[in-house]
């Protein structure tokens, strides 16, 4: 494939910088940065937690590559670039005896698609204990996450789309609950330059929630008024594009700038290989991160009886808490309408 470099495509892609860096730029200055300072001030925590083996295995540089049905949980927008129906399950091996399961769904209908996206995340059950029964009181309490999504997302031109998702997010701790609504926005542009495209997404983006419910306390008290928290916004925006690509073999690179509202500036870069579009190889690298480092991850596609499959496995370092590992398989079915 050969790309073809003119001064319009040239113009069209300072132009879009241009707005790229004003937008950033307007973002800093409306949301100041305090960096580490604000860690901790978010609820809803695992609302950051990848649920998809393919964009966790690129580091989760994934919001300017998301083009498939994994757009469900990086970016709504990219939904709209493949034509397939499908539905996704994720399983993620989290620490401490913590699993998060992920489905979605998606479908296509003209120019749009809808989507459906489920997360849940539970322990096991653990001991009540208290400062005079360390040991255990003989009763035992469950921490769980619960996340529904729908996803609205349109092409509205070949090069320009966007999404929108609205999301309820609930959390429990023994007697208490804490739910609310939050939503995400994103568009998807390519530029018109090769294969190059850049995405800017807001997610997770909300009013503050607080617990309900009551918790006994030593001495007869009981405590039932609690401090509200934001939910963990994070405005994203990155770049992708294919550096080497032919019949054969695809090599597409991203790079990612992540500003959270409960934590400092971070960015991200990531890779997928693609080997006639079956053999797939990732990894990617975050900067600025405590906790995690480097992730990789692989997949292979394969036609069955009434679709297509796809199965993607990834591993990311945590440093100290160890290795998680996601598996995803996605069933895809061919759009008749298109």
């Amino acid at each position: 494939m050969v790309y073809k470099l003119n001064k319009y495509n040239i113009v069209k892609v300072l132009v879009v910088g241009t707005l790229f860096f004003l937008a950033n730029t307007m973002y800093a200055q409306l949301i100041p940065n305090l960096g580490g300072q604000r860690t901790g001030t978010s609820s809803f925590q695992f609302l950051k937690i990848g649920t998809d083996a393919r964009g966790t295995g690129m580091g989760e540089t994934f919001v300017a590559v998301s083009d498939d049905i994994s757009s469900l949980n990086y970016n709504p927008a990219g939904l709209v670039l493949s034509n397939e129906n499908g539905v996704t399950f994720t399983h993620t091996q989290w620490f401490v005896d913590t699993r998060i399961e992920n489905v979605g769904g998606v479908y296509h209908f003209g120019s749009n698609a809808l989507g459906l996206n489920v997360t849940s995340l539970r322990t096991e059950d653990m001991k009540v204990t208290t400062e005079f029964q360390q040991q255990g009181t003989g009763d035992y309490f469950r921490f769980s996450d619960l996340a529904v999504g729908l996803t609205f997302a349109r092409k509205m031109t070949d090069q320009f789309s966007f999404g929108a998702t609205v999301r309820y997010v609930e959390e429990v701790l023994g007697a208490l609950k804490m739910r609310t609504v939050v939503g995400d926005l994103a568009t998807y542009y390519k530029t018109g330059l090769g294969t190059s495209r850049f995405a800017v997404m807001i997610c997770n983006f909300g009013g503050q929630a607080s617990p309900s419910g009551s918790v006994d306390l030593i001495g007869g008290r009981t405590a039932n008024n609690f401090q509200s928290f934001p939910p963990p916004t994070v405005f994203r925006v990155g770049f992708a594009f294919e550096p080497w690509m032919n019949e054969k073999n695809r090599l597409t690179t991203s790079i990612q700038l992540n500003s959270p509202n409960d934590n400092a500036e971070n960015f991200s870069l990531g890779a997928e290989y693609a080997y006639k579009d079956f053999l797939y190889v990732r990894g990617g690298y975050k900067f600025n991160v405590d906790a995690e480092t480097f992730s990789a991850g692989a997949g292979v596609k394969f036609p069955i009886s009434f679709s297509k499959a796809i199965l993607d496995y990834s591993i990311a370092n945590y440093k100290e808490l160890g290795f998680a590992h996601r598996i995803s398989l996605s069933l895809l079915l061919p759009n008749k309408s298109k």
